[in-house]
């Protein structure tokens, strides 16, 4: 074990020339955490890539005869790994040829021909990675022309140490605690050995994805396994099954190995773009989810964190914002059980949920006799404990819905046959609390709630798509009338079109 951990670091001093005549080094910035707590945050996700997997992709092929380069290389990636190789094939004059997985991004493909131009023959195939690379190896096969791994050769895990060469060389050192995301083991390991060697008293905490922990399952096996799924969520670290090299030196550095939620990690992404402004992808905020969940133990203690990449599709943001404050515990999605009346919904807001934010409302009318609101909730812990407390002394019966998958995708369900005079309208109204209790208050004798759906957007106007429900034609009639006539606060309030009520019911 000793000789593969000495080969890893002579291939991160071999790979400083390289590396430093390619690209100048990343930022290393502080961030000031509670309790003393002092965090440093290593931006490779400003890179030339915009991700660190270049410096091993142009370490290896860097180092390979002029004879290999002339033959050109192969390698299979649907992300940063196929950009560092693009790049690196440019710069040094050689042909890359590059498999992806026919579903990877649009903009990620354009990524790689941005960077590689001419130089780089991007070929499609197959649905997943693995069918991707499978495919990569038969070309090696046929034409004998280098593979670049993207994670499991020391070269490129040398190149990928340089990073940790830069922290060492900042003179911020050393640090009590370093948390490495892992995909395949590749940084970790390049990492770990160069900041051992440097500051043997540091912690080295490895960060996987819970649906995606190779390493942790390689561990308890005593070898790589072959996960039967991973979850693409993080997909810069979804790997099904960590690589031979990475696993022995893995083994040999780290001193602790957990996993987070996606939650989590969209929680550690809010916290940078708090904190810096910044936009990691998934991946890149991995480590910081889990030294956020660490954060009260770490009081006086100097941190080191890794941002590893930000190349993210744009629409990925969505479901990150809608996720992160689940993740610092901040928000829970709470379905309730209460009477199917009028004014049920809005007693409940008024005698359990005064005074909190809500985020969210989900229900639809599906029973006579009782309605299942789910409404969202943002609380501090102390507030969470206090509402638990005072649900349960009341008898008001409730369950976490946060992680169910129908929330989540905002399956509302309600049966059209119980509503006999709909009214379904658009709502807009200033974002601020007590906006949608005070329209609540004000039209329960008119009105009886058949239909809410409402998140919160973070701008300044919130929408909802609300739906009430008449005894006649009369009391829909008079509603109308009441929504012209009176001086709501709501800055717009648009019935739904016929065509749209028709698919709705």
């Amino acid at each position: 074990m000793g000789s593969l951990l000495e080969q890893l670091q002579h291939e991160i001093l071999a790979a400083r020339s390289r590396i430093y005549a390619a690209a100048g080094p990343t930022p290393l910035e502080e961030v000031a955490g509670p309790d003393g707590t002092r965090i440093f945050l290593k931006r490779e996700d400003l890179s030339p890539i915009h991700a660190y997997k270049w410096r091993g992709a142009f370490n290896r092929i860097a180092s390979l005869t002029e004879e290999e380069k002339l033959q050109g290389v192969i390698t299979a990636s649907a992300g940063n790994h196929a950009q560092g190789v693009a790049r690196a094939a440019r710069q040094l004059g050689l042909r890359a040829t590059i498999y992806m997985p026919v579903s990877t991004p649009r903009m990620k493909q354009e990524a790689v021909r941005r960077h590689g131009g001419d130089a780089v023959d991007i070929i499609l195939t197959g649905d997943t990675f693995d069918a991707a690379a499978e495919a990569a190896r038969a070309e090696v096969a046929r034409t004998g022309k280098p593979y670049i791994h993207p994670y499991d050769d020391l070269r490129v895990m040398g190149g990928q140490g340089t990073l940790a060469d830069e922290i060492v060389m900042s003179g911020h050192g050393p640090f009590d605690v370093v948390y490495l995301q892992i995909g395949g083991g590749g940084m970790a390991a390049g990492v770990a050995c160069w900041l051992k060697y440097y500051y043997p008293g540091i912690r080295v905490v490895g960060v996987e994805g819970v649906e995606q922990a190779s390493m942790k399952a390689a561990l308890a096996a005593g070898k790589p396994v072959t996960l039967d799924y991973v979850d693409v969520f993080c997909d810069g670290t979804a790997v099904k099954r960590a690589g031979d090299t990475t696993f022995l030196l893995c083994r040999e550095l780290l001193d602790d190995l957990v996993t987070v939620t996606n939650s989590e990690v969209s929680s550690g992404i809010q916290w940078l773009w708090e904190q810096r402004r910044c936009v990691p992808e998934p991946a890149g905020a991995m480590g910081v989810a889990a030294m956020l969940r660490d954060l009260p133990s770490l009081a006086g203690q100097k941190v080191l964190l890794i941002v590893c990449g930000a190349n993210m599709d744009f629409s990925q943001l969505a479901s990150i914002a809608r996720h992160a404050a689940a993740g610092g515990a901040t928000r829970r999605l709470l379905r309730f059980t209460i009477g199917e009346r009028a004014g049920s919904l809005l007693d409940l807001l008024e005698k359990h949920l005064n005074g909190l934010n809500i985020t969210e409302f989900q229900y639809g009318k599906c029973s006579e006799d009782t309605a299942w609101p789910v409404i969202g909730v943002g609380a501090s812990a102390a507030q969470w404990e206090a509402l638990r407390e005072r649900l349960r002394a009341a008898g008001v019966e409730h369950e976490d819905v946060t992680d169910s998958d129908d929330v989540d995708f905002r399956v509302i369900r309600y049966d059209a046959s119980l509503l006999k005079f709909p009214l379904f309208l658009k709502l807009e109204f200033p974002e601020r609390p007590g906006a949608l209790h005070d329209f609540l208050e004000r039209v329960r004798a008119l009105a009886t709630v058949a239909y809410f759906n409402y998140t919160y957007s973070g701008e300044r106007v919130g929408r909802a798509l609300l739906g009430f429900d008449f005894p006649d034609e009369a009391g829909r009639t008079a509603f109308r009338a009441f929504l012209a006539s009176s001086h709501q606060p709501f800055r717009a309030c648009r019935e739904l079109a016929p065509e749209v009520l028709a698919r709705m019911l």
